[in-house]
């Protein structure tokens, strides 16, 4: 299987850094947070700012859309949450339990819960219906990074900054194991869509791709030059895309766990600076990256197998 990787767009008017996507309120929408304070939503028809959402009072680090609710949720530097209702176009409350960074946002509709980890060491869990804390579980003294969701299993999975990998019990959240997933730190969990794999990338380059249940290394690459920040699977889930420090994304086969493309700057007119964060879309299968260079581009993946 090859591939060819083509730039459509290029979206500009953040004023800073931009660590945080999402999905946006219809398929062919997008929201960026910024270290700017602020939030946009992008229409991928006409690769304009569809809207300004809403400016905040701290830089953002993460944002989480809650489509069932008409919530966005942002999370800020001073580790402060902000549950903005995009109908009544204001915040509806503010969670103020973690005391640095938030770095992800998820949520859960099975389990009814918003989850928040911080880079204070801290994973919070709260009621989606009422923002009550029900708990907050400290895991390292390092920031926790992020954290993603197995519901063939039944499990989540959390990274941490000292390179732990945490898994938890969806229903009761009591830990089921934890082991060394990279050196120095582990920045990003992702479950494959079937559930089998968990992919994870670190601070060390590498791309880990571990058995699911029994946690064991089936595969460790070199993926990049400096730390990977994200993976996102194509919505068909045969490839997936890793982002770096080292101002690339490459894309793999999900089956071989080969390197198909290097998408840069000296090729393919990419970032000039780290890319932080990725949508993998499935409006026109438009691959989606957000950089510290203040930029969103938007990418055309078009996979040939008789190449």
């Amino acid at each position: 299987m090859k591939i060819e990787v083509n730039k459509v767009a290029q979206l500009t008017g953040h004023n800073a850094a931009i660590y945080a996507l999402d999905k946006g309120t219809s398929e062919h929408l997008i929201f960026s947070g910024s270290v700017d304070k602020v939030i946009a939503q992008w229409d991928l028809e006409t690769f304009q700012s569809e809207k300004f959402v809403a400016r905040f009072p701290a830089p953002l680090y993460s944002i989480c859309h809650i489509h069932q609710k008409q919530w966005l949720l942002a999370g800020t530097s001073i580790g402060t949450v902000h549950i903005f209702d995009l109908e009544k176009n204001e915040d509806i409350a503010i969670l103020n339990n973690h005391t640095s960074q938030v770095f992800n946002i998820s949520y859960s509709i099975e389990t009814n819960c918003i989850y928040t980890s911080g880079g204070d060491g801290y994973l919070a869990i709260y009621a989606l219906d009422t923002f009550v804390l029900i708990k907050m579980i400290k895991l390292c003294d390092e920031k926790v990074r992020h954290i993603d969701f197995n519901y063939a299993t039944s499990e989540v999975a959390v990274a941490a900054g000292e390179g732990n990998i945490s898994i938890f019990d969806l229903k009761t959240f009591l830990e089921k194991k934890i082991f060394v997933g990279h050196q120095l730190s582990t920045n990003v969990v992702r479950f494959s869509p079937d559930g089998k794999l968990l992919l994870t990338g670190g601070r060390d380059g590498h791309l880990n791709i571990w058995q699911v249940e029994s946690y064991e290394l089936i595969k460790s690459i070199p993926a990049h030059d400096w730390a990977v920040y994200d993976i996102a699977y194509s919505p068909d889930a045969t490839l997936f895309a890793t982002a770096s420090r080292d101002k690339t994304l490459k894309i793999w086969d999900s089956n071989t766990f080969r390197l198909l493309e290097v998408v840069d700057r000296e090729n393919n007119d990419g970032h000039q600076f780290s890319v932080n964060k990725l949508i993998w879309s499935a409006y026109n299968n438009y691959l989606i990256s957000a950089s510290d260079d203040k930029t969103i581009i938007v990418w055309e993946v078009n996979r040939n197998e008789s190449f």
